[in-house]
């Protein structure tokens, strides 16, 4: 489950035209969101109130093992639209498979004008967070330089560290500021930060390859479809076979003056166009729109994504395999291979959308509404159109081959968002349970 602030810093992404999936960072988040999912950990509650759309609060507190909260505070120069935990959507508030959208290039805001003289200022969110009683203190600060440019510091403060006396006497201190700078064109995506506690630069490149998406032209599928132009007599029948998509490429490359060390990955994603995902994950189109017909055909393909990545220093190659396989059930798979070592891990996983029976109004319309010459099509799903009890909750399982095994549900019980789960280890008789945890989240707004 999102905690609550990361809530808020998506909702002003989106809100300032900002994608934060353009990034190579987030290369694998599709496959993570099945197979790396974080189970609670304990008992913990959250507590958070939104009064106005620029100012949030949030209060937490871990009941078990130990006793310990927090205190955050969020501050925005736009005025966002925060939901409830009783009326927010469901799957904003839970990391998931999804196949991202095509990149396109960011927009900024509109200019405004006052008496000849531009008002507008620049958009920025300020965050902080105060944990007690260690008194560590957390603080994020981002603002858009321009449209196509984002700037982030982050910064943590720990007075009572818990390090080692080896370590205090190398200088070394959990106390930090990182700067970073994004810049996002839609085809390109470049990330550049800096560590001041090791010294640390370090460069990220994401390219994505074929065109942009512009909203104003319709799916290819539809450019190229049978009916937009005629057949010639020569011309042979399309087969089948493959999967039809993007593919995008990147690489970090990263050095630290105060350890003398250097690192660099490489990685590839491939995913299917966001047009092959069902009808029941797409908005609803006007039914007189050439949209309205292409979303109400059945997918040619599942939206799928595969990935690969390679750390040549470290010798670690990973890839992953995940897929929708129907409207409420995803599955990944990931190989993990050290070419030194020749330690290996293969990961399963699998995400289940629990959903309550929808009414018959909602699967089909009544023939006698259907025009004559056209036939029967189905309404999209409830889920297009945003119901809130359509969806009540999720499940998420993995295994894999070291012998852990990880189950957890996340649903909505009333106003309050839940989270129950627990990690097992299968070697061990002794302990067969390594953790097991309970989360309980509110926030209301307005």
């Amino acid at each position: 489950m999102h905690p609550f602030a990361s809530y808020v810093l998506r909702s002003y992404y989106r809100a300032t035209g900002w994608n934060e999936d353009n990034l190579y960072a987030n290369l694998t988040r599709s496959s993570n969101a099945i197979l790396d999912f974080s189970v609670p950990r304990g008992l913990h509650l959250s507590i958070s109130k939104a009064p106005n759309g620029l100012f949030n609060t949030s209060y937490s507190m871990n009941a078990m093992p130990s006793l310990n909260g927090s205190v955050g505070y969020i501050f925005t120069s736009c005025n966002l639209d925060v939901k409830s935990s009783g009326s927010v959507r469901f799957k904003d508030m839970v990391e998931r498979f999804k196949v991202y959208d095509q990149p396109r290039r960011p927009e900024g805001k509109e200019e405004e004008w006052f008496a000849g003289e531009r008002a507008d200022t620049r958009d920025y969110l300020l965050y902080g967070r105060l944990y007690l009683p260690t008194g560590r203190l957390d603080a994020l600060y981002s603002t858009r330089l321009s449209p196509t440019l984002q700037a982030l510091v982050a910064a943590i403060s720990d007075p009572r560290s818990t390090l080692s006396s080896e370590k205090r006497s190398r200088g070394d201190n959990v106390s930090n500021v990182m700067f970073s700078l994004q810049h996002d064109i839609g085809k390109w995506c470049s990330e550049y930060t800096y560590s001041a506690e090791d010294g640390m630069l370090g460069v990220r490149v994401l390219h994505n390859f074929g065109r942009l998406r512009n909203p104003t032209e319709p799916p290819e599928d539809l450019a190229s479809s049978p009916g937009t132009r005629p057949k010639r007599v020569d011309e042979e029948e399309a087969t089948g076979g493959g999967l039809k998509g993007r593919v995008s490429a990147g690489a970090e490359f990263y050095i630290s003056a105060k350890e003398r060390s250097a690192g660099v990955s490489t990685g590839i994603r491939f995913t299917t166009l966001p047009d092959a995902t069902p009808p029941s994950f797409q908005s609803p189109q006007p039914s007189s729109s050439p949209l309205a017909q292409c979303s109400r055909s059945p997918p040619s393909q599942p939206p799928t994504t595969i990935t690969a990545l390679f750390n040549p220093m470290m010798g670690h190659i990973s890839t992953a395999y995940a897929a929708r396989v129907s409207r409420d059930l995803s599955m990944c798979s990931r190989f993990d291979f050290n070419v030194y070592s020749y330690d290996s891990e293969w990961t399963m996983g699998a995400e289940w959308w629990m959903r309550r029976a929808p009414s018959k109004h909602e699967d089909e319309l009544e023939p006698s509404l259907i025009p004559p010459e056209q036939p029967p099509v189905p309404v999209p799903q409830a889920e297009s159109l945003d119901i809130p009890s359509d969806i009540h909750g999720v499940v998420k399982a993995r295994i894999s081959t070291n012998n852990n095994v990880s189950l957890m549900w996340e649903g909505r019980l009333k106003q309050m968002l839940v989270s129950l789960g627990f990690v097992s280890d299968l070697s061990s008789r002794s302990k067969p349970i390594k953790a097991i945890g309970l989360e309980l989240s509110y926030f209301s707004a307005g």
